[in-house]
């Protein structure tokens, strides 16, 4: 679990704990209470009437699991946005490691099960085994110079070691791509400043699954014990701010939202405001998707970071990358250009559960050596998982 998960520490122990208003619910799945004032600034979420809405921009569901109908709530055992004090994910960290290379299957399909008949009966290290196995790893998306780099690495110590045994082989590809995968972790724990809120703001091309994206890592922050402040600045879209507000309503979480259209410096530069008025832990902004090569876009999107610094002076304090694990190479030019027009500093690779191309992982790691913070391996909230190269790589390679 990162660091800025972590529960706040009561400064006396008998002290009753205090309630900010117009902050969480004390249950995550309670009704969202009633938020005095401001109500020039604040769009309060209502009561669903009808389904969730079809999101053009989202290809992930906008809700984890089907449930249109609130009394769906307490009917459904299952239901994965059910209020727990103990969330599952803590409660049992062996199944939740099973899920975890379960929805991996389709990548150990194209990866690890490959790399496994490949040695299979061959009982010397050759250059032969050397062209299968690059084959197989430029197919699992680890990109040609992740690849190369990685053979090299592996021609090197079987030589130096001298080793002939093909399973040793794919112990160095095993460690080797920990390493990868690993990059930038010096700085991958996140720690909330002192005394004002933490900013997120969550960037990403369409339908990457951004407002999805935001409404897990809210639940992940409310189940930490953090207040919580969701800010609408994705004003192209109408249904970006419905579905951001049906998450608020879920997880009693106030959002900040203007009319269809609004100029979304404007809406930031408003929830700045009720952020620090309301002494709000975490803010997290949803942006519109846009193309990373429209430059007009990508402009906008440095204005609205201005308008952060301007009200907070070290906002955004985090700028979250959400990248679709199925578009492959296409990802590191989304970063590149990203990152060169507001400078990215953590990743969240989604949809995993649906690529035979898990390799990404480490491609991005080694070509971008920014922190991934997130990956996401199905619907449920606790699917969005917080990155562990260690326990990412055993999943991968884990038997079945």
């Amino acid at each position: 679990m990162l660091g800025w998960f972590r529960k706040k520490k009561q400064t006396q122990e008998e002290s009753e704990p205090v309630v900010k208003p117009d902050t969480a619910a004390e249950e995550p799945d309670a009704a969202p209470p009633s938020v005095p004032g401001d109500d020039a600034v604040a769009a309060q979420p209502e009561p669903p009437q009808s389904p969730i809405p079809d999101h053009s921009d989202e290809t992930e569901p906008p809700v984890p699991e089907p449930d249109s109908e609130p009394a769906a709530v307490e009917a459904d055992p299952d239901r994965d946005a059910k209020a727990e004090p103990e969330p599952a994910v803590q409660d049992k960290p062996a199944s939740m490691f099973a899920r975890l290379s379960e929805r991996l299957s389709r990548t150990k399909e194209s990866f690890t099960q490959r790399m496994d008949e490949l040695f299979l009966g061959k009982k010397e290290i050759n250059a032969e085994l050397f062209d299968e196995l690059e084959e197989i790893l430029v197919t699992a998306d680890l990109g040609i110079a992740t690849t190369q780099e990685l053979l090299e690495f592996a021609r090197k110590k079987v030589a130096r070691d001298n080793l002939s045994d093909p399973q040793s082989l794919k112990q160095i590809i095993k460690d080797q791509l920990k390493v990868f995968m690993s990059a930038g972790v010096e700085s991958a724990e996140m720690r909330l400043p002192e005394g004002e809120p933490f900013v997120i703001m969550v960037v990403g091309v369409n339908g990457v699954g951004k407002t999805t994206t935001i409404g897990k890592i809210a639940r992940k922050f409310l189940r930490a014990e953090r207040s919580v402040l969701l800010v609408a600045a994705d004003t192209f879209r109408a249904a970006a701010t419905s579905q951001l507000k049906i998450w608020g309503e879920r997880n009693g979480i106030r959002v900040i939202a203007q009319h269809e259209g609004a100029d979304p410096s404007s809406v930031v530069y408003d929830a700045m405001t009720v952020a620090k008025a309301n002494d709000y832990d975490v803010v997290l902004v949803d942006t519109a998707g846009r193309l990373h090569t429209k430059v007009n876009l990508m402009e906008e999107l440095k204005k609205i970071k201005r308008v952060m610094n301007k009200q907070l002076a070290d906002a955004p304090h985090e700028v979250l990358l959400v990248i679709d694990a199925t578009t492959g190479q296409n990802g590191i030019s989304q970063a590149l250009l990203f990152d060169e027009a507001v400078g990215v500093s953590g990743i969240a690779l989604t949809k995993l559960d649906g690529t035979a191309k898990g390799g990404i992982v480490a491609n991005i790691a080694r070509e971008l050596q920014t922190p991934i913070r997130f990956i996401g391996v199905g619907e449920k909230v606790e699917d969005l998982r917080d990155f562990d190269a260690d326990e990412f790589i055993e999943a991968l390679f884990a038997s079945e």
